[in-house]
């Protein structure tokens, strides 16, 4: 077998195909939020909005193999299935915080899944955190409580969910980081969804509703998103570095902030971004210092 040819560097392409991963990532907490809130009809739950992502998104990867027709080998189906699993349970909360709290709220928030995968990297992945990365998680964690409201009679329950969430995609991270290592990025990308979807379906069975066909559109809209957002960040993913391309992910706070105030007129206020402004920066300072430490 011919090992898979490694793509020219091109910063500007890796930049662009990230900022419309974020485009696109936002725009599927924006259809989880109208199936949530009955914008569409009655409210689904969060498990089968769930269910129609990986449908759609699976739909969507099969397709693109029946066509491409990829070679597989080296399946390790343990650390699949390990991370197809945090995953439905990432999106899934993602997804119900959705209906909670603003947009910008959730993504934020969900930023912090980097951090949290930094920092299970030490169990179980044996690596060293120094002061800097202590340091940006000590932030971003102060950032996602400022989130959550505390002066206020009860905390946020939309801003928990979304916290339950990013540790969730945190800990996906670790099994990615491992799957990446010994698999293509399409296998990765398909498996994924597939058991993604075995999951999500057993799980909407217990919750079903005939959806409109509003609400299949939605649904549809976010599988499509979803695919189209995971192939446009691994691709840019190989045309430049790490440390470039994830700032430009984070775009995607401004996507959510500016899809719900066209659609539900829903704006940040102070707290929203003061929250997002300090997991933003940890965030930052820990893509900064990542950057320095591979050129040294």
């Amino acid at each position: 077998m011919q090992p898979t040819p490694v793509p020219a560097s091109n910063p500007a392409l890796a930049a662009a195909l990230t900022l419309a991963a974020s485009a696109f990532a936002a725009g599927t907490t924006l259809l989880a939020k109208a199936l949530g809130t009955g914008a569409l009809g009655p409210a689904l739950h969060p498990l089968q909005i769930s269910h129609g992502r990986f449908l759609f998104a699976f739909l969507g990867f099969a397709t693109a193999a029946m066509i491409l027709r990829p070679t597989f080998s080296r399946i390790h189906w343990g650390l699949h299935i390990g991370r197809s699993t945090l995953g439905w349970g990432g999106v899934t909360l993602m997804f119900a915080a959705a209906a909670f709290i603003p947009l910008s709220d959730a993504t934020a928030i969900s930023f912090l899944n980097p951090v949290v995968g930094m920092l299970l990297a030490i169990p179980f992945l044996g690596e060293k955190i120094g002061p800097w990365r202590w340091g940006s998680a000590a932030l971003a964690f102060a950032g996602a409580m400022i989130l959550t409201r505390p002066g206020a009679d009860a905390l946020e329950f939309g801003a928990i969910l979304a916290l339950c969430a990013a540790v969730s995609m945190g800990g996906e991270l670790i099994f990615i980081k491992k799957l990446t290592g010994r698999e293509r990025p399409f296998q990765i990308l398909l498996i994924n969804n597939a058991i993604g979807l075995a999951i999500a379906t057993a799980a909407a069975l217990f919750v079903w509703q005939t959806p409109t066909w509003p609400q299949w559109a939605a649904l549809a809209g976010i599988g499509l998103l979803m695919a189209s957002a995971q192939t446009c960040f691994i691709n840019a993913m190989r045309l430049a570095d790490a440390s470039f391309v994830a700032p430009f992910f984070y775009a995607a706070l401004a996507f959510a902030a500016l899809y719900d105030a066209l659609v539900f007129s829903v704006l940040p206020d102070a707290i929203s971004w003061l929250g997002a402004g300090v997991i933003l920066t940890a965030a930052g300072i820990l893509v900064w210092r990542e950057g320095r430490s591979k050129q040294t």
